[in-house]
Formats: C-alpha cells, sequence, structure tokens
C-alpha cells in the first residue's frame, strides 16, 4: 500500500512447487498482484539432546511441565510462538487463546517455570544446549540444531504429535532502485531448487526451504527431518497475531513469568 515493494512476475516463479500451506495470497499478493514470495519456513517447538532425554517423550507438548525434566530447559524468550504450545499441550489451537482461558496458560507457563533452568535469547538458549546446561530448548527448532549437527549429533529437534507453531519468511523487492531486475533474479535464483538449498543449510542458521524440490542432500534431509515436512506442516500453526487488548494481557502474563 505504501509503494515501496516492487510488484514480481508471478509466471517466472515456482510457485507450484511451494508447500501449499506456505501459499498464502494474502501475505504475498496485493489487489492480485505477487509483491513477496515465501523462501524459509520452520517450527517454535523442542530441541533436545536426545543422549539425555527419552526423544520419545519429546513427541509430547505437555513434557514441558513433567517435573521428570526440572531444572533440564532452557525457554525461548518469545510469547507469541510459547504461548501457542502451551496452548496446543492443553488441546487448544493458538488461535483459540483468549482473555477467558489465559489464566489457563499461564498455570502452565509458571509450571514450565519451575522446570527452567533459563529464560533467553536464540544464542543464550543454543550455548545451554550445547554445552550441556540444559537438554531441552522450549521454543527452539531446526535452526537451533541442525547447523550444530555435524559438531554434536545427539542435538535434535521434533515437531509433537499434538501440534507446533509454524513461522515464515519471504522475499520481495525494494522498489524505485534502479536494479530491480537484477534483484528479481537474485530472488528467482533464491526460489530455485539449488539455491533454496543453499538458503536452508545457510553458515548463519538452517530452516525450512520452501520449494518443496529443493535440491537437498540426503543428509541434510534427515537432519532437517525433511520426510517427515508434509506431516508437520499439516498439524503445525501459523503465528498467531492476537489483537490489542489480548496483546497487551499476553505480554503482561509472559513479563509476570
Amino acid at each position: 500500500e505504501a509503494g515501496l515493494l516492487a510488484p514480481l512476475p508471478e509466471a517466472e516463479f515456482p510457485w507450484a512447487d511451494i508447500f501449499p500451506e506456505l501459499r498464502q495470497e494474502e501475505l504475498h499478493f496485493k489487489d492480485g498482484q505477487m509483491y513477496a514470495v515465501p523462501e524459509k519456513f520452520g517450527y517454535n517447538t523442542l530441541a533436545y539432546n536426545k543422549a539425555k532425554v527419552d526423544p520419545a517423550d519429546m513427541r509430547h507438548t505437555p513434557v514441558l511441565w513433567d517435573p521428570k525434566y526440572k531444572g533440564r530447559i532452557a525457554v525461548y524468550d518469545y510469547y507469541i510462538p510459547l504461548m501457542g504450545m502451551v496452548a496446543i499441550g492443553l488441546g487448544m489451537r493458538p488461535s483459540d487463546i483468549s482473555v477467558s482461558n489465559l489464566p489457563q496458560i499461564r498455570d502452565k507457563l509458571f509450571a514450565i517455570k519451575d522446570n527452567a533452568a533459563l529464560v533467553g535469547d536464540v544464542v543464550t538458549s543454543q550455548t545451554a544446549l550445547a554445552t550441556g546446561q540444559v537438554d531441552i530448548i522450549a521454543g527452539g527448532g531446526e535452526y537451533v540444531t541442525a547447523g550444530l549437527h555435524a559438531e554434536n549429533p545427539d542435538l535434535d529437534w521434533v515437531l509433537p504429535d499434538d501440534g507446533g507453531v509454524r513461522w515464515m519468511e519471504a522475499f520481495g523487492v525494494v522498489a524505485d532502485r534502479g536494479k530491480q531486475e537484477l534483484a528479481t533474479e537474485f530472488v528467482k535464483y533464491i526460489l530455485s531448487p539449488e539455491g533454496q538449498a543453499r538458503l536452508a543449510t545457510s553458515s548463519c542458521y538452517w530452516a525450512m526451504p520452501a520449494n518443496s524440490k529443493a535440491a537437498l542432500t540426503e543428509e541434510q534431509k534427515t537432519i532437517l527431518r525433511w520426510e517427515e515436512q508434509p506431516g508437520f506442516i499439516a498439524k503445525s500453526y501459523p503465528y498467531f497475531v492476537p489483537g490489542p487488548e489480548l496483546d497487551a494481557q499476553m505480554l503482561e502474563v509472559w513479563t509476570e513469568f
């Protein structure tokens, strides 16, 4: 609406190869014109050291408030996905969170706090898992452990059977900068099978390529649990965006937590 993004030539992008759940036109199109394209996604879920925990336990979100793992959990410090995970563990969808059931969310958050060794950002929680300070990251995922797999193959992640929270990103091209054609070619490369594989396994952090035909190696597919992606996507939910009143109350609970 502000005119900051240049239109993209939809026919020149592999739109049909992008996972269907990521092809949300309301996020990428305006008045029928494409302005952005999904390029990467992943999960806020459970990352863990499989040598220190029972991997079967990690298939169930309520493990986060199981006293069995007291003092062994790091919590990623972001209220939207973590409250979403709690809702899923209570049998709800993240979008079911409301002012009326927020006390239930709070109760389980404080049960997680009883098990937590720390609450921190990505680097803090990742370091705690890598050094053995904790055995589980609540809100972790492939972006935490995949890049460390060569260093420590016991670091793993999974989307629980009851579901999880899915994040996603998109690329666009800034309008009126003089190099829109070149920038568009770069975005087209990033969406190609080769570009997707390189982006998904970049040194900053690994994540899921949006193109289902990404040219991943068999080892990379194993680390990313590629064969499980259709099921993971189907039982994961995009970030819940609360209205102003609920958002303020959720932040208040998280600050207390």
